[in-house]
């Protein structure tokens, strides 16, 4: 691993290198290149594209498939689908993680060690690339990676998020003592120290939350993402005018080879949302017409989608919809039932804006009213079979963290935290493969690692194997 990590960064060492005068140190020896010679935004640049791809890419789409959100038609994501999956479709997130993130933000800690701003957004990158590797594939390297262990051991996913939560704690700190300022080649927030900050502790919150502490997960939450223009998102910026360039990837896909594989079809999501499915949420108080029309993507081409995957929309990284759904859950979970349906409104009367559509399905019909204590007595919402109230509105939370996490991986972590104790509460979306017995709990490990790591296992645990937090 150390070695591939090695290569692959003095190439991007090079490349940006090349972007520099080439009669600056002419006289220089081109083989004491330090990564101190290069300006810390670059490769803090290099690091949000590399998250960007590891957080929207394939095995985001992959999540999608095995959380019932999406549809594999033919070819290999057909194959998926159905719980037929290798090691290699996991080599492109594990190095846009190792390779792409990691070193890139620990060089910008030691080039700029006393910038508090950089120095905090690269912790905050790194804790968001890493949890989602622990999140995906459970144990992972962390404690050793980009040091002199030629392997680095895989540490238990637990002890990875609990030093990511200190990693956070520690970017908190950071981005409370620096100020903001313009940053261009941060293209997630331009240098904004606050919207960092909140972040963070979205970020922290979610942690929290997907190990089932939901008392930590509420108090992060609280000083998280306090509004929409706060959420973090990867925002295409290629030219309409040629297919290729920086746009929304998963319009890519379809827009190149993967014509036809994949879309939302008649998804379990799907008919959620249909108001003209035996299953939609659809009541009183709820109108999803244009929230359907919005998530709806034609597996045929690219160009034939204009709703959350049109090419320049952008992709939801951490949100404000995330925040108040962790709020509205864990404030139900530990406090009482008011405090969770008052964030679970806050989300709605937001939903109410229409700001989550863009210009393309703003006009369609939706509604979203508050909901009352009453809406989920017996037989009310979510409640045709008369269980706990709170439980009711739990329900009702779990749901909508589907729904407004499609394209995330929240409906995934979701489903595979709820599955052993909080089944009553969980969306039950069925399995794709009708052989199998389970849903899938994990992806499997990065073929290039298992073949270059000693200390990786020396067969994949399987895509079936529970991760550390869900046993």
């Amino acid at each position: 691993m150390k070695n591939i990590i090695k290569s692959l960064f003095l190439i991007t060492l090079m490349l940006f290198a090349s972007c520099e005068s080439i009669v600056d140190g002419i006289n220089d020896n081109p083989n004491e290149l330090t990564p101190t010679d290069v300006n810390a935004e670059f490769f803090l640049n290099g690091a949000m594209l590399a998250n960007s791809v590891a957080q929207a890419g394939h095995l985001n789409r992959i999540s999608g498939l095995w959380s019932g959100q999406l549809f594999g038609f033919t070819s290999l994501y057909s194959n998926i689908y159905g719980y037929s999956m290798s090691s290699a479709e996991s080599v492109t997130t594990w190095s846009r993680i190792y390779i792409g993130v990691i070193p890139n933000v620990r060089n910008i800690r030691s080039i700029v060690p006393d910038d508090k701003l950089l120095v905090g957004i690269s912790k905050v990158l790194e804790a968001h690339a890493v949890g989602t590797a622990a999140s995906l594939f459970g144990n992972v390297p962390y404690s050793e990676i980009n040091t002199e262990v030629e392997d680095p051991k895989f540490d238990g996913q637990m002890a990875v998020f609990n030093s990511l939560i200190s990693l956070l704690n520690d970017a908190i700190s950071d981005l409370n003592g620096a100020s903001s300022r313009t940053v261009d080649f941060d293209i997630y927030f331009g240098g904004d120290a606050t919207k960092w900050l909140a972040a963070a502790n979205t970020l922290k919150a979610r942690y929290h939350l997907q190990m089932k502490d939901y008392g930590a997960a509420y108090t992060a939450a609280q000083n998280g993402i306090s509004s929409a223009d706060g959420s973090m998102k990867y925002i295409p910026r290629g030219d309409p005018s040629i297919s290729e360039g920086d746009k929304n990837l998963f319009w890519t896909i379809l827009e190149g080879s993967r014509a036809g594989d994949i879309g939302t079809g008649n998804s379990y999501m799907m008919q959620l949302l249909d108001p003209a499915s035996g299953i939609n949420r659809n009541n009183a108080k709820t109108d999803e017409t244009a929230r359907f029309g919005y998530y709806t993507i034609d597996e045929n081409s690219g160009n034939a989608n204009l709703g959350i995957i049109e090419q320049f929309e952008p992709h939801n990284l951490i949100t404000y919809q995330e925040n108040l759904l962790i709020l509205a859950e864990t404030g139900a979970r530990t406090a009482d039932f008011n405090t969770g349906l008052g964030h679970l409104n806050e989300l709605r009367q937001y939903l109410n804006t229409g700001d989550f559509l863009n210009e393309n399905f703003v006009g369609q019909s939706f509604q979203y009213d508050d909901y009352v204590e009453a809406d989920f007595m017996a037989g009310g919402i979510e409640n045709g079979d008369n269980i706990d109230q709170t439980r009711a509105l739990l329900r009702e939370i779990i749901e909508e963290r589907y729904i407004s996490g499609f394209g995330m991986f929240m409906g995934f972590n979701d489903a595979r935290r709820l599955r052993k104790n909080d089944s009553d509460i969980a969306v039950p979306f069925p399995l794709n493969n009708a052989a199998a017995s389970q849903h899938p709990e994990r992806m499997p490990y990065s073929e290039d690692e298992l073949n270059s790591n000693s200390n990786a296992p020396e067969v994949d645990p399987g895509i079936l194997e529970k991760t550390e937090v869900n046993k």
